[in-house]
């Protein structure tokens, strides 16, 4: 695997992440990891009857690959015992998804780490809270306290601007669009965009362009500008979509995009 392919099942988990949120109750303990260095922050909600992971949720605020890994770890530890949970390791749960890009390996595979942790607090009898909003900004940890899948703003702009199915492109011509990586259909659609408007922007949190090599070929070879390693925050304006609030999770810093239209398939 080539250091930045990433396998057809880490971009599902990534792009439909299982068993997000969290829990509450005296039978849930919270597992929490960070790494400073990536600023990836994960933490990991277990419900525990008869030892044994009755239930499993997560948070993670990070890049894809931490959201993946995040995802497949709640899907493989569910129904096991403590015991067989704290023997899953991080070459688990990469191998459960095909293998991640070895850039990936140690920085965002922590998953299985956050589990232990919970494990160990729940037969420690040791009691977190989740962590606050605020608490997650000072923490430096890499996108923000917010689900994986929110975008602020998307509900309140639709039909001004927002759109979470495709729009028919001869709406948008001369328009400047931005389109979120959602697959291999947010990619065609941008494609379809481009035919009409030359303002149009791909956003993927990814640091390549997980596609396919043709459609990947056919977006580089397109008017198609790619922001990589960006993730979609928010919307703003007076009345429909005038701006984009933008994180660039690379260098951890947020900008505004100046737009007229916003797509997130399924958003």
């Amino acid at each position: 695997m080539k250091s930045t392919q990433y396998s057809e099942k880490t971009l599902d988990h990534f792009r439909n992440p299982r068993n997000v949120g969290t829990l509450t109750g005296d039978d849930v303990a919270i597992g929490r990891v960070g790494n400073p260095v990536c600023g990836d922050l994960m933490e990991m909600y277990i419900r525990v009857q008869g030892d044994r992971i009755a239930e499993i949720t997560f948070q993670t605020f990070g890049c894809g690959s931490a959201v993946a890994t995040s995802s497949m770890t709640t899907e493989l530890v569910r129904g096991m015992t403590l015991d067989e949970a704290l023997e899953v390791t991080r070459k688990d749960v990469a191998d459960a998804l095909d293998g991640l890009p070895p850039i990936k390996m140690h920085c965002s595979n922590l998953a299985a780490d956050a589990l232990h942790d919970a494990i160990r607090n729940w037969r420690g009898h040791k009691r977190l809270e989740p962590l606050s909003a605020e608490e997650v900004a000072s923490s430096g940890a890499g996108c923000g306290a917010r689900d994986v899948n929110l975008v602020e703003g998307l509900a309140e702009y639709a039909g001004k601007g927002a759109f979470t199915t495709a729009p028919d492109p001869a709406t948008l011509a001369d328009r400047r669009v931005l389109v979120v990586d959602k697959g291999e259909p947010s990619a065609r659609l941008a494609l379809e965009l481009a035919k009409v408007t030359p303002r149009v922007v791909f956003v993927t949190e990814l640091d390549t362009l997980a596609l396919g090599e043709e459609l990947s070929q056919d977006v580089k070879r397109s008017d198609v500008k790619v922001l990589f390693q960006s993730r979609l925050l928010s919307l703003g304006g007076e009345g429909e979509v005038e701006k984009a609030r933008i994180h660039d999770l690379d260098e951890d810093d947020e900008y505004d995009l100046f737009v007229d239209a916003v797509v997130v398939l399924g958003g």
